[in-house]
This record gives C-alpha cells, structure tokens and sequence, in this order.
C-alpha cells in the first residue's frame, strides 16, 4: 500500500540483508517512524510491545526473528532456544507458531553452517506468501461487495472491528483486502470503523491506513454497531481472526462476539477474512480451548492522545484505586459467521465444508 504516494510494506529487510525494518505501530497515528530490528530479541519485544500486530504480520516478524538469530547463534540448542522464546511472545495468534514451527522444520535438518542463508530465504519467502494470500482473499471478498452493491444499487457500508488492514499484514489485509480491492475498482464502498477499546486500533490504525487510500469511513465508538445495523445502516459486517478452529469457531479482538450477536438478530452478513494458515486444525470448541490472552490493566486504565500542543500524552481515565481487566480476545462461535473469506475462496463455517482448506 501507499503511504504519501511512496509504496510500503509493513516488514521489509535491509538493504544489506542483516536486519529488517517495520513500521512502530504503536506510534499511529500521530508519527510515522520506522524500527530497525537485529536480532531475536528485538523481535520478540516487537510482537510482545505490538509494534507489530495481526496475526499474519507477527507470525512474518517471527519468522525473521529465526532468521536473525542463526545469523549470531546457529546450534540446536540456539534454534530451540529461539523458536521456544518467540512463540511465547503472544499466545493466541496461531499464525505464530505456524511461522516458527516452519522454520524449525526447515532448518533442524541442516548442518549449521547453511542455516543462517536457508533462514533468511524462508523467512523472505513466508513475507511474499503472506502478499499473495491476502491479495487473493481480497478478490474473492470483493466479490461479496460486488452482489451487495448490485442488489442494492448504492454505497455499500461495511462494519469492521479492530485492524485487519494492512497494518496487520505484510501487504493488503485481511478483513480490509476485499475493501481496497472494491475501493481500487470502482465500487462505492464506506466502512463504519470500530474505534476498538482498549487499544484503540480501529481508531488510530484501521482509520490511519483508510484515509491514506482515499476509502470514505467514519470512526464510532465500540458499542455503536447494533444502533446503525437496527437502522439499516450496515450492509455487512467483515473482520479478521488470530485463529480459527477446525470446525469454524473464530477468535478475534474482543468485542467482535457482541458484533456477531448483534449481526445474527438484525440480519446482517457476518464474515471472516483469514489466510488458511490462521486455521487452528488441531481445535474444535473455541469457547473452551483457545487460548485468550491477558494484558496489562494500563491498556484500559490509561489512554495516549494528540494534546493540543502537538505532543502525544498518556493520560490515566480511571480512579486510583480501580483494577482493570483485560482480556485482549474473545471467541465467536461457528453458528454466528456467515462465512469465512480465504484465498480459496469463500466457504461456509463448519468442518465439512472447511475440508476445502486442507
């Protein structure tokens, strides 16, 4: 994507191959400024502090944190001691260890000395997949626009929840791919934007990437959507996933759920956006096996904002003595997706017609 006219990844390698950069998320919107990471631990602290964030963007991230690390330390014990590390840096999003189980895969049978080169070759190679696949999941989504636009002969205004842009991925998206594939042809579209509490990533992220393409969208508080869906004002909802369960359970920012449920009783479409690695196969109940992360009570208790001297601040909005809960993800249960939007195309949310996937 563009920012400013010059195009962007979210991840990309130096020009001398010895580390990657990446956008620092959590300095969105307000300061565009870029990171350089040169080792392992530095992306760890990258997924863990959410300088990266979305599923498919850390399990990228981790991929080259392997590849920086056999750069320094390429034994047994350096890559176990790698892989284990990085795949406790956020435990919900199963793109995670789909990455560095890769890359354990690859490189354990290799001699040492030809480890650091093969890494950095898979790592790169993972990074243009995760392109492809979400390009695609775009084409296949934009399609649902496409017969909603026909059906109604008019702007299209979508629901999203979270950032399941670009920002999340190496390039496109997931639940925003079918949006910019629209958008790019022509196709009237306006996405209600979730602001997305406690990190408010629709708000700061989601709405950051959509004004720098150009696509109409208006920011709303979280508990907005079943107001604008009772009125009619929401022709589907589309978000994206950290995993998915065998038999099409979705876990995804928290919030989605209430989302889904609000969906279900006004009628309106309800859809996924995943690449097929985000498939968890080896859970079926979401509710009871997916692992939900637990964050810091400063996410909720604290909140950073523009001040009108054009300084960032972080401001605390609770009373002293208040505790807080975070919970970063909640799970939507199968009978509530409509459909799940991949880059094999559009399947129904449950184990058979998941078959598809393998």
């Amino acid at each position: 994507m563009k920012i400013n006219g010059t195009p962007f990844r979210t991840i990309w390698p130096t020009a001398d191959n010895t580390a990657v950069e990446i956008i620092d998320q959590t300095k969105l919107p307000h300061v565009f400024d870029t990171l350089r990471l040169e080792s392992m631990r530095d992306t760890e602290r990258a997924i863990r502090d959410m300088q990266v964030r979305g599923a498919p963007l850390i399990g990228v991230t981790a991929a080259y944190g392997v590849a920086l690390s056999m750069r320094h330390h390429a034994s047994d014990a350096a890559l176990k001691a790698t892989c284990d590390k990085l795949l406790l840096a956020r435990p919900t999003a199963v793109n995670l260890r789909w990455a560095v189980e890769k890359m354990r895969a690859l490189l354990a049978p290799l001699p040492e000395s030809e480890r650091a080169a093969a890494a950095w070759q898979e790592a790169a190679r993972i990074a243009d997949q995760d392109v492809a696949i979400c390009s695609s999941l775009g084409e296949h989504g934009s399609g649902l626009i496409r017969a909603m636009h026909e059906k109604k002969k008019d702007t299209v205004n979508i629901l999203t929840h979270c950032n399941a842009g670009w920002l999340a991925t190496v390039d496109w998206g997931t639940a925003l791919a079918p949006v910019y594939k629209a958008f790019d042809a022509g196709l009237p579209v306006h996405i209600w934007v979730d602001e997305t509490r406690p990190r408010n990533q629709g708000a700061s992220l989601t709405a950051w990437e959509l004004g720098r393409h150009g696509v109409p969208h208006t920011v709303i508080a979280d508990n907005t959507g079943g107001h604008l869906m009772q009125h009619g004002r929401v022709d589907m909802v589309i978000v994206g996933t950290d995993r998915v369960t065998a038999r099409g359970d979705v876990c995804n920012k928290i919030g989605t759920y209430l989302k889904a449920l609000a969906a279900h009783d006004n009628g309106v479409p309800f859809y996924v956006a995943l690449p097929t690695p985000t498939i968890d196969w080896t859970l079926q109940d979401g509710v009871r096996e997916i692992p939900i992360e637990q964050r810091a009570e400063e996410e909720v208790t604290h909140i950073s904002g523009l001040c009108d001297d054009g300084q960032v601040r972080t401001v605390q909005l609770t009373p002293n003595n208040s505790r807080a809960a975070n919970y970063a993800f909640d799970v939507t249960p199968a009978r509530l997706v409509t459909a799940l939007i991949t880059e094999k195309g559009v399947v129904r949310a449950d184990a058979g017609a998941m078959k598809v996937l393998w």
